[in-house]
C-alpha cells in the first residue's frame, strides 16, 4: 500500500503548491553521499521524494530529507544532519532516520530494520529523552505516512 499512497501524496503535494515549500529534488550524488555517511540505503517512495521534493514543507508540516552535501552545516529539516547529531547526543540507533518531529522530544524515524512487504522501513515514533527508545509503530512505510500528514493539511 506504501507506494500507493506515495503517489497519492505526491499527486495531492503537486496540485496544491501553493502549500508546498519544498528544496527541490536532490541528485544522485547527494543522495549516496547521504547513504553513505548514514550507512543506509534508500529506495523506495523516500527515494523519490528525495529525488523529487528533497525535503521542506506541506503547509505547516516540515518532511526531513536531504539538502545538498554540507552535512555538517546544515539545519532541520535535513535528515542527515539531524540523524548524525541525535546519534552523538542521544546515540540515536544506526538504523533510524529522523524525517519528522512533533517539537515535543518525540521524533518519527524510517527503521531500516524493520522492512515492510515492499522491502521499505516503516514508521516509528520514539521518545528522545527514553533512553532505551522503544519503538511505536506509526505507518508501514514513508508512502503511508507522507498520505496522512497531506491529508490533514488539506
Amino acid at each position: 500500500m506504501s507506494e500507493k499512497d506515495y503517489k497519492k501524496a505526491k499527486k495531492l503535494i503537486l496540485k496544491n503548491e501553493d502549500e508546498a515549500d519544498f528544496e527541490g529534488g536532490q541528485p544522485d550524488k547527494s543522495i549516496r553521499k547521504a547513504e553513505k555517511l548514514l550507512n543506509l540505503k534508500f529506495s523506495g517512495s523516500y527515494l523519490d521524494f528525495l529525488q523529487t521534493f528533497g525535503a521542506g514543507s506541506f503547509g505547516s508540516e516540515e518532511i526531513f530529507g536531504v539538502l545538498g552535501e554540507d552535512f555538517e552545516n546544515s539545519s532541520i529539516p535535513d535528515a542527515v544532519w539531524y540523524t548524525l547529531s541525535l546519534r552523538k547526543q542521544v546515540n540515536l540507533p544506526e538504523s533510524y532516520l529522523v524525517i519528522y518531529e512533533l517539537g515535543d522530544g518525540e521524533v518519527y524515524c524510517l527503521d531500516f530494520q524493520d522492512l515492510n512487504e515492499f522491502n521499505e522501513p516503516k514508521v516509528v515514533s520514539i521518545e528522545l529523552g527514553d533512553a532505551e527508545f522503544e519503538p511505536e509503530w506509526i505507518a508501514e512505510g514513508f508512502g503511508e505516512f507522507l498520505l496522512e500528514l497531506v491529508k490533514e493539511e488539506l
